[in-house]
């Protein structure tokens, strides 16, 4: 029994080294899970199902083959793929999840999410998260045409990452408090989640006992994934070719 954990791929047409890791990570890693989650920032941005290129489409049959052959593919949407919808799901063979959602994981229940919202000092993003999610929003931006939606994704891209430049790690990493909120609320002592970028697993206390957060690395540099088995989990990397 196997289940992976992946987070923050951030995948395009200009990162193949990319592209390709997840790839034989899809041929050779995941068809001998039973369940793959993925949390989050699987592409770069998204900006809309009816995007049919070839490298989404690709990507989307690498996916469908994986599910085909026995592997429940689970997605939980990140900051940056958030209007993905049904429509590139199903041709995936994806299931969309909440983004919050507990998991059994061989008899411990488990809280995965993006993490996004576990950032809670991040004022400025949380702000345009609250907006971004908004029917009328979304709207708004899917009745665009795809070539503007796209320049506008690329647009907000680039202001993100200045943005960043400007701010402290402690802004944009987790608030320790809301995830011992969360870990409470849902009644979980484990929590998974992508989105800080900083791979490790950490030891906190939660519902009057110990707990467990483990964050997903990103595949900026090299594959990353978690592996959860009944015996235990363990983070783990791959080189790009």
């Amino acid at each position: 029994m196997l289940t992976y954990f992946i987070a923050d791929l951030h995948l395009s047409e200009q990162r193949p080294d990319i592209t390709g890791c997840f790839l034989t990570f899809l041929k050779e890693q995941a068809p001998k899970a039973e369940t793959l989650y993925i949390l989050g920032d699987l592409f770069e941005y998204w900006i809309g199902d009816d995007d049919d290129s070839p490298f989404v489409n690709q990507i989307a049959d690498a996916l469908k083959s994986l599910s085909n052959s026995g592997t429940n593919i689970y997605f939980i949407h990140g900051n940056r793929d958030f209007l993905l919808g049904k429509r590139y799901a199903k041709k995936a063979g994806m299931t969309l999840l909440p983004e919050l959602e507990t998991v059994d994981l061989y008899g411990q229940k488990a809280l995965i999410l993006h993490g996004d919202t576990l950032c809670t000092q991040d004022i400025d993003y949380q702000a345009f998260r609250k907006k971004s999610r908004t029917w009328w929003w979304q709207g708004i931006m899917k009745s665009l045409p795809l070539f503007v939606r796209k320049n506008i994704a690329e647009n907000y891209r680039k202001k993100s990452a200045n943005a960043k430049m400007g701010k402290s790690l402690d802004i944009m990493d987790v608030t320790p408090s809301e995830v011992v909120s969360q870990l409470e609320k849902y009644h979980c002592q484990l929590m998974i989640h992508g989105h800080t970028h900083r791979p490790a697993v950490h030891d906190l206390q939660a519902n009057r006992a110990d707990a467990t957060r483990i964050v997903l690395g990103d595949w900026y540099e090299q594959g990353a994934w978690l592996k959860v088995t009944p015996e235990g989990f363990e983070l783990l990397q791959r080189d790009f070719d």
